[in-house]
């Protein structure tokens, strides 16, 4: 089992919410912060948008040190103005 820091390196915040254009190059971002110890936080979003479709997922850095209390998700936040 591999050790979690208690903070995300690089001075990343413990909540991300990643958005973008539905491709590769997304799937990659999520991919990549899991790798470096982010976990999913709640189902993703998608959104259509005249010319294309945007996608959002949301990740927490989990604590390090015990149970990690996460608020649930509260309202809805849609891509309004995007």
């Amino acid at each position: 089992m591999t050790d979690i820091a208690d903070a995300p390196p690089n001075d990343l915040p413990r909540y991300r919410l990643l958005t973008g254009t539905d491709d590769a190059a997304f799937c990659h971002r999520v991919s990549e912060a899991l790798q470096l110890g982010y976990q999913l936080y709640g189902s993703p979003t998608m959104a259509a948008r005249g010319d294309g479709v945007i996608v959002g997922q949301a990740l927490i850095w989990p604590s390090g040190s015990g149970p990690t209390t996460v608020p649930q998700p509260g309202r809805r936040v849609g891509f309004m103005g995007l």
